[in-house]
């Protein structure tokens, strides 16, 4: 099969922008943003996921002094830095070093400690799928990552205040439906709750168009493998590409105020089925779809595959747990800024609850999870006394039973 140019198929068929949407805001300020990261220590933790290190590439083109990223899978951190010395014209500190931890391990604490004082510091390490959610052992873990390391790290943050932090969120936290969605939601809560001692933004925005471990960057993997394609026919979502998905961080991170939460201005009419950008990612590649009825038809036909036959693809409706139809950015009572940036919505009014409330919260779902005797409903339950906004769809199947 052809290898089509994924950067140019996301520009033509996905988002169909020539350029970046994020390309006017950062032309209108980048003397502040020159001034705000120029000669500065930078400290990226989940660096060498797709959001994080497309972040790392928009923050160097204004050459900080000091990059240490930080993450946990050890094989991404060495193609973030082969990527970054391969590069032609790309800016690498002499102070650049990765470091493959969990900062929710104590090692990461000593090497915060002995690397700082950080100016900037960025969080991009999360479980960020729906596929994550099973039963009650994944979702704990997601809180665990998700929610309790993150206010661990706030308290060590208050004590080694950076000029900027950032932590990224989701789309899924604007009337979450799963409990992704409503972990990112509560994250939210816990960093606006330090709002007031810490400069801290936030950032939801839509899908990365093929980033790791997405639907569309399995295609490419199932097609060195011939194995077949399914897709969800009737699931629509707004996209960014990778390249944008770091810009709309940057600037997040750099020009928000604190407790703000910033958005990409995109339009209804933006949002693309999965199904249209599949069909049209064969269109590209100059091969025919074979429309299979299940699964087991398509892995039949994908065992008999030679180079020209058409391509085993499974179109189906969505029937899995946690799983919006639609995207949504902000709710009905959020106050939306759509003036200040060309590109970029701000939530102005997002809740900052008392921190000793957020430590209520977070004391109570650490009891259930450690009191051995919880469940996925449990957990659940427990979210929606704190998010009121929070209404799960449970369907008791995962996509762990999907291809």
């Amino acid at each position: 099969m052809n290898i089509i140019d994924i950067p140019k198929f996301i520009k033509q068929y996905i988002t169909k922008r020539p350029n970046s949407l994020f390309a006017s805001d950062i032309e209108k300020y980048s003397s502040l943003l020159k001034e705000k990261i120029t000669g500065k220590n930078v400290l990226v933790i989940g660096g060498a996921g797709t959001i994080g290190s497309s972040y790392i590439k928009a923050v160097l083109n204004f050459k900080p002094a000091k990059l240490v990223v930080v993450d946990t899978n050890e094989n991404g951190l060495t193609e973030l830095t082969r990527d970054l010395r391969s590069a032609p014209n790309q800016y690498v500190p002499d102070e650049y070093i990765t470091y493959p931890m969990s900062f929710g391990d104590p090692v990461f604490e000593k090497m915060f400690l002995s690397h700082g004082p950080f100016h900037i510091v960025a969080n991009f390490a999360a479980h960020k799928h729906v596929r994550s959610e099973k039963d009650q052992f994944s979702i704990e873990a997601m809180i665990e990552n998700n929610v309790f390391k993150a206010k661990t790290f706030l308290d060590l943050l208050l004590k080694n205040k950076p000029e900027h932090f950032f932590c990224v969120s989701t789309d899924k936290a604007a009337n979450p439906v799963n409990v992704m969605g409503a972990s990112k939601k509560l994250m939210e809560e816990v960093i606006m709750a330090y709002s007031s001692e810490i400069q801290i933004t936030t950032a939801r925005f839509a899908n990365v168009a093929f980033s790791n471990g997405s639907l569309l960057a399995g295609y490419v993997e199932r097609l060195f493998k011939n194995q077949p394609i399914s897709c969800p026919s009737d699931v629509k979502r707004f996209f960014v590409s990778p390249e944008e998905s770091g810009q709309i961080c940057m600037l997040a991170c750099m020009l928000g105020k604190s407790g703000e939460i910033f958005f990409p201005k995109l339009d209804e009419e933006e949002q693309v089925y999965f199904k249209t950008i599949t069909e049209d990612f064969f269109e590209a590649s100059n091969r025919v779809i074979k429309l299979c009825n299940s699964e087991e038809e398509a892995r039949k036909f994908a065992s008999k595959l030679s180079e020209n036959d058409p391509y085993p693809v499974y179109f189906f409706g969505s029937d899995t747990s946690g799983e919006k139809l639609y995207e949504e950015f902000y709710t009905e009572t959020d106050e939306v800024d759509l003036i200040q940036f060309d590109s970029l919505g701000i939530i102005k009014n997002a809740p900052k609850l008392p921190l000793n409330q957020i430590e209520k919260c977070i004391f109570d779902l650490q009891n259930l999870l450690t009191s051995g005797n919880y469940s996925k409903k449990l957990i659940v339950d427990s979210l929606k006394k704190y998010l009121p906004d929070f209404q799960h769809i449970e369907t008791g199947k995962s996509l762990d039973q999907k291809m």
